[in-house]
């Protein structure tokens, strides 16, 4: 029997397992829950980024579309600019590309002697292969016809064997190889240049050859007889026989070239005249109507005129007159020849009133200064890396230019100095004696002042005045381009020089933005007059110089020139100033004269209308028909349009305010000039005496 007051002890055992058991669910309870708000946590940090990722995207989706709608504006923008510019995009972006590096000048070699030269005899197949090769070079496919068959003719063999190949190397590197047909060293027989790359015979060839005196005295020669020629036929013209050299010299640079083929009607009766001939080779028949049929009234050749009423009279043709076989003429348009030629009152110089006004009185060819070359002292540069080395301001194919000043008045001036054993090997001596000449004759206010020149064993110096606003192309080079009225600005203050030289007789040649300076006002300067020349009205010289992208068609044609080639430079050096690089421009100078012949412009869609036209007319192939070169002279200069913002007079008394003058950094006295290193080399005597009048 049991007794109920004895403890149940298995009862007591299984209540304790059921707590236990509970106890364990609670804690795998708990820790399940902890893990779940854990997880719960971790999900909802990632949802709060997913939600910031996809804000993300959505502001950046929003940018993109911004982005393209700002594209779709642009481009509408774009194609709003016109299908010209579309068309032309590619020389547009070439010409953007702003010149970096300074432009190469060729020195005026001795005009060209006309020699005596017999031609080479040579086979109709030689004369074909030398034809076909000149056809295709940039160059040379330009010369007309009588040019073509005097080179061809003149052209002398340097060896006679089977045609084979060369091999064109620069710097140890293979260029292009070249073969029967092809032409290389053209530039040499225009100036005297370095080789630029050498010529290896491969293979036995055959060459043949042409030197550059006897392509400059052929080209001169037939530029001379060509022009005597035609001054002679315009003399014969009873209209213009009031007409003295210099204003028939104009007439010819103003008429054009133009050919005719057989059987073309060159002028038709009862139509409006409106241009004169003249018949340089060939024949013209002259027919009138007469009772309905045509009448053969007489045939026209060489030398003879026809149309010359229609340049001073609104008449109708009285004739026809037709081609027989090819016939080439020399022509004007009355429009052109209205330009050119006022019958009333000829006006070939410019006014002297503003001469008047800004040249100083001073004796014809006197330089009197109290300047010794032992008191001037290099001024040293006072920090950077050629810290206490003479200031160097400019460097050029025969010498330099050093920045000098005085014990006494700390005055500053610029000195160039010049080798005179350089001078002498490149036979210079000349156009240096001459630019000193012309330099202390001229005392204007647009062109830098000859303080004094002197002497030694070893150089020519020139001291002139130090203008410290630099260098334009330094200026132009920082900036890219100018803003339209620095450039106006700039260009102004030239086309009063010109004035002032070409009223003297003193024809330039070398405008472009490294012989511009500006001084302590922003007021520009013209520099260097080493390739300048005295030259009367009506007078034509022939030598080749200057820079190539500035170089006139006339001057790259040995056609003569005058001063109209100053006025072309004047034209693309508006198109520097603006733009950043010239109008014509190639790293190879011979593709940069064929694009001068070509005489195509090609104007960025930022240039204004103003700027264009001045361009265009400054730039005009005939030099007769450019701007400054027409009848009222430089007077058409400074009243087109693109000018009316100057006052000439308040220009020339320096009253208006340079906008260039914010183009000046303020600091050192050679702080607005590039730097250069400073050259320790010492020039050879030169004992000659060419120099023995140079000191003044």
């Amino acid at each position: 029997m049991i007794d109920a007051r004895q403890p149940d002890l298995s009862g007591r055992t299984r209540r304790s397992g059921v707590r236990e058991a509970w106890s364990i669910q609670v804690i795998f309870i708990r820790q399940m829950e902890a893990q779940i708000k854990k997880l719960r946590q971790t999900l909802e940090r990632e949802c709060q980024r997913n939600q910031e990722l996809q804000n993300q995207n959505q502001e950046l989706r929003k940018q993109l579309e911004q982005k393209e709608k700002s594209l779709q504006a642009l481009q509408k923008r774009l194609e709003e600019l016109g299908s010209d510019t579309a068309r032309t995009s590619n020389e547009s972006n070439e010409m953007t590309e702003f010149r970096q590096s300074r432009a190469a000048v060729m020195a005026p070699e001795p005009e060209a002697e006309i020699l005596e030269i017999t031609g080479v005899q040579k086979s109709s197949s030689e004369k074909a292969q030398i034809e076909k090769a000149i056809g295709k070079n940039d160059f040379f496919r330009r010369l007309d016809e009588e040019q073509m068959s005097m080179m061809v003719d003149l052209m002398k063999l340097l060896d006679y064997r089977p045609a084979g190949e060369l091999k064109v190397k620069q710097a140890g590197r293979d260029l292009r190889t070249l073969s029967a047909g092809d032409m290389f060293g053209e530039l040499a027989i225009l100036y005297n240049c370095k080789r630029t790359a050498s010529v290896r015979a491969i293979t036995p060839v055959k060459l043949w050859c042409i030197e550059r005196q006897t392509y400059r005295s052929i080209m001169t020669n037939k530029s001379k007889r060509k022009r005597e020629q035609i001054m002679g036929f315009l003399k014969t013209a009873r209209t213009l026989k009031a007409l003295n050299d210099v204003q028939l010299s104009k007439i010819i640079d103003s008429m054009e070239e133009v050919k005719f083929q057989e059987n073309e009607v060159i002028v038709r009766e009862g139509t409006e005249g409106n241009t004169f001939y003249i018949i340089l080779k060939g024949e013209v028949l002259v027919t009138k109507k007469v009772n309905g049929h045509q009448k053969i009234i007489r045939k026209m050749g060489e030398g003879e005129h026809f149309g010359e009423l229609a340049l001073i009279r609104e008449i109708l043709r009285t004739a026809t007159c037709t081609a027989v076989g090819t016939v080439t003429c020399f022509s004007i348009d009355k429009e052109v020849f209205e330009e050119t030629i006022p019958f009333e009152s000829l006006e070939l110089h410019d006014d002297d009133t503003f001469l008047q006004e800004v040249e100083k009185p001073q004796k014809t060819g006197s330089l009197k200064s109290s300047l010794k070359l032992k008191d001037l002292i290099p001024v040293l540069y006072q920090e950077g890396s050629f810290q206490g080395d003479p200031v160097t301001l400019g460097v050029g194919g025969f010498g330099k230019v050093e920045l000098v000043t005085t014990l006494e008045d700390r005055r500053y001036f610029a000195m160039k100095r010049i080798s005179k054993q350089h001078v002498v090997a490149k036979k210079q001596e000349g156009h240096i004696l001459l630019e000193k000449k012309i330099l202390q004759t001229i005392r204007c206010d647009f062109i830098v002042t000859l303080h004094a020149a002197f002497k030694d064993s070893r150089f020519v110096y020139m001291i002139m005045e130090f203008c410290p606003g630099g260098e334009v192309w330094t200026k132009l080079k920082e900036v890219g381009r100018f803003q339209e009225n620095i450039a106006v600005f700039i260009t102004a203050c030239v086309v009063e020089a010109y004035a002032y030289l070409h009223n003297k007789g003193v024809l330039y040649r070398d405008l472009k933005p490294e012989n511009l300076m500006l001084d302590s006002k922003g007021y520009v300067k013209l520099v260097d007059f080493g390739f300048a020349k005295e030259l009367s009205w009506g007078e034509k010289t022939y030598s080749f110089c200057g820079t190539p992208e500035y170089i006139s068609p006339e001057i790259i044609q040995n056609q003569g020139h005058d001063f109209a080639a100053d006025f072309w430079s004047l034209g693309v050096l508006i198109f520097e100033l603006l733009v950043g690089s010239p109008p014509f421009s190639s790293s190879d100078p011979q593709k940069i004269y064929a694009k001068i012949l070509d005489g195509l412009l090609k104007f960025p869609a930022f240039m204004s209308e103003a700027s264009k036209s001045i361009i265009s007319k400054l730039c005009r192939p005939r030099p007769g028909q450019r701007l400054g070169n027409t009848k009222n002279g430089i007077k058409d200069v400074r009243n087109h349009r693109w000018f009316h913002s100057i006052n000439w007079h308040k220009l020339r008394m320096r009253q208006l305010e340079a906008p260039t003058v914010r183009l000046i950094r303020k600091g050192p006295c050679y702080i607005n000039f590039d730097r250069f290193p400073y050259d320790k080399t010492q020039a050879e005597e030169e004992f000659s005496g060419w120099d023995c009048d140079f000191c003044v």
